[in-house]
């Protein structure tokens, strides 16, 4: 006799057979032995959780002669007529490849034609791969079928089932089976056949079944082929183990031993994501009764050296990986790529050597998990100091900006002192502050003129004996132009002379004409934002920049940066400020009565255009149709229509 499948074996030939389906089994029974057994049934769950045997089942107790409490008794010839698939009573299709219209049609035909026992029962296979005409054409029947015929309809994916089709039917949901249970079953079968299998094989089938009966069985037939649990059986704890370590080295050579023993890139994907899942299950305290109750001690591990967050990320970008491998030429690249990042990510970088007095003290140890615990210690810390130094150039930099509106009124007002600390930020931002303190003088005195600048006393300009003491530090951080804050100015003096200027002074006509013939040298987004606005005046160091509205406000602060830098080209330390202009039309005033706005003058339309009297008459262009369809044909002559 030729070799039978244990699933097929050891298929569930009573409703009392079949395990963790007792929600199932029990209203079915009552059904039966009551006799309120409906005409169609939809039957729905994950593969090998005995759907279609709970189907044939069903088949044999309607049709049993001995019926006890819902139970066939498998010992009448109907029944054994079914075991063996010569009944005329039971009838199966496959819809996934009986899907079309006349396959339904060819049986409806046949449905209320009579049969040898009491029901004929129709089990349609994966209904939900029914083509729509199919599912139309069984619509009628299933409502309405003939009374000795009775629908079982089994699938997968009930959601893919249209709604007018559950709507005719009882739906029975089917559950995994819990790993207790089916340990128990795995157990008897092993006893009953006389299989040769050990505990880690048991844990094994169970691991790999899933919850599903046939699945499971189907992975002890090849235990106990095979002789034993095959190699990289814990490939996927393996690499969750190597995660958690932070060791790629680990990882890639596990995957790589894998694939050696014959195990596909796809496989080792997908094992790392159950494995993973199972210990993400653990940490959050969900239920794992269907894992073994090693696999449920060994997820638990995971869950702790990994931790929820590690094991989110893990799951992400494997999950992430396996769709990418669907186009990769090579599979195998983008799962160990995705492994050297998942174990590189969080591990501590090598530390920087700081100073003898600052550089901090890390006891040696033997374990990697405290190394890298105190190497992840040590990146908070330093990301800290970064904050903080950022937080601190940013508010110098703030100041260094205000700084001339400063000068002109009572003069900056000290800041205060930041706690003093140690270390490489400590040590920058004094520098900083020691820059922005003493600024270096302008050299506006070397290139300036006795006609044109004010005195060196008035603008407070040191002499060439007065050198800053920290000029060379200055020289290389500080801006080379402004007024020196050292120096007093009353606000008359500063509102009455000129900016500091570099070869000119600070002027209405002098900036307007900066706009107008010196934005070239600016980017094109500035060029473009600030010809659409115009100057409306300077005050001091500052200059008044219109705009038309709000939004045009915003771009042109966006940009503000490059043009201050091309007028204090021209002028010394200048500041823009851009407003919103509410009167465009009206010209800007001047900023010396006796100077009047240049206007350029109109073109002359003489120049443009010449002597009027040498203008001669253009030809005539307007044309009908015909006439230019006369001269687009040479020699075509013009028929008139006969008349009517």
């Amino acid at each position: 006799m030729a070799h039978q499948s244990l699933y097929r074996r050891y298929r569930s030939q009573k409703f009392s057979e079949l395990r963790g389906q007792s929600h199932v089994t029990s209203a079915l029974k009552s059904a039966i032995s009551e006799g309120r057994q409906s005409h169609a049934y939809l039957f729905s769950g994950p593969r090998g959780t005995g759907k279609t045997s709970t189907a044939r089942i069903l088949a044999k107790a309607l049709n049993c002669d001995n019926v006890t409490d819902g139970e066939p008794c498998c010992e009448c010839d109907s029944c054994i007529a079914i075991e063996q698939g010569k009944s005329f009573d039971l009838h199966e299709l496959d819809a996934a490849s009986h899907n079309k219209v006349d396959d339904v049609r060819d049986l409806i035909s046949k449905v209320h034609l009579g049969s040898p026992g009491r029901t004929k029962v129709y089990i349609l296979d994966e209904v939900h791969m029914l083509s729509a005409g199919a599912e139309n054409a069984l619509l009628k029947t299933l409502e309405e079928p003939p009374a000795h015929v009775v629908f079982v309809l089994a699938t997968t994916e009930p959601h893919k089932v249209v709604p007018t089709i559950r709507s005719r039917t009882q739906h029975f949901q089917f559950h995994l089976l819990p790993a207790d249970e089916l340990t128990e079953h795995v157990q008897w079968i092993i006893n009953d056949a006389g299989l040769d299998v050990d505990g880690d094989a048991v844990d094994y089938v169970l691991r790999q079944g899933g919850g599903s009966a046939r699945d499971t069985l189907s992975a002890l037939d090849l235990v106990a082929a095979a002789g034993g649990v095959p190699a990289n059986s814990d490939i996927g704890v393996e690499i969750a183990k190597a995660i958690g370590a932070k060791d790629p080295q680990v990882a890639i050579s596990s995957v790589q031993t894998a694939l050696v023993n014959g195990l596909e890139p796809r496989v080792i994907g997908e094992t790392s994501v159950d494995i993973l899942r199972n210990a993400f299950l653990a940490s959050m305290g969900a239920s794992l009764d269907h894992l073994s109750e090693r696999d449920q001690t060994t997820s638990g591990e995971l869950a702790t050296s990994l931790g929820a967050a590690t094991l989110t990320r893990s799951l992400e970008a494997l999950g992430q990986t396996l769709v990418e491998m669907r186009q990769a030429p090579d599979p195998r690249v983008p799962l160990e790529v995705c492994l050297l990042q998942l174990c590189a990510n969080g591990s501590a970088p090598t530390p920087t050597p700081a100073p003898a007095e600052t550089q901090p003290t890390v006891a040696s140890t033997p374990s990697s998990v405290e190394s890298a615990s105190a190497g992840a210690a040590e990146v908070a810390e330093l990301r800290s100091q970064l904050a903080e130094l950022s937080q601190q150039v940013a508010e110098l930099r703030e100041e260094l900006r205000n700084a001339p509106a400063q000068t002109r009124s009572a003069g900056p007002a000290p800041a205060a002192e930041p706690p003093q600390k140690s270390g490489p930020a400590a040590a920058a931002r004094s520098k900083l502050r020691e820059v922005t303190a003493k600024p270096p003088p302008s050299p506006r005195s070397k290139q300036t003129t006795p006609s044109d600048a004010p005195s060196e006393a008035s603008m407070g300009t040191p002499t060439s004996n007065e050198q800053p003491a920290n000029a060379e530090l200055a020289t290389s951080s500080a801006p080379p132009t402004g007024p020196n804050p050292d120096q007093e100015t009353s606000p008359e003096e500063a509102s009455a002379s000129p900016s500091p200027a570099l070869g000119q002074a600070l002027t209405l006509d002098g900036v307007i004409d900066v706009f107008d013939n010196g934005l070239d040298s600016v980017s094109q987004r500035a060029r473009v934002r600030y010809k659409g606005g115009r100057v409306i005046n300077v005050a001091g160091s500052t200059v008044v920049f219109g705009v038309p509205n709000e939004i045009h406000q915003k771009r042109c602060v966006e940009l503000r940066d490059e043009v201050e830098k091309l007028l204090s080209s021209h002028f010394g330390t200048v500041s823009l400020e851009v407003v919103v202009d509410d009167s465009p039309s009206s010209p800007p005033p001047p900023s010396d009565p006796a100077k009047i706005e240049k206007v350029k003058p109109p073109p002359e339309a003489d120049e443009d255009v010449g002597p009027v009297e040498e203008l001669a008459d253009a030809t005539d262009q307007s044309a009908s149709g015909i006439d230019r369809l006369t001269d687009a044909f040479p020699g075509a002559k013009l028929v008139e229509p006969p008349p009517e």
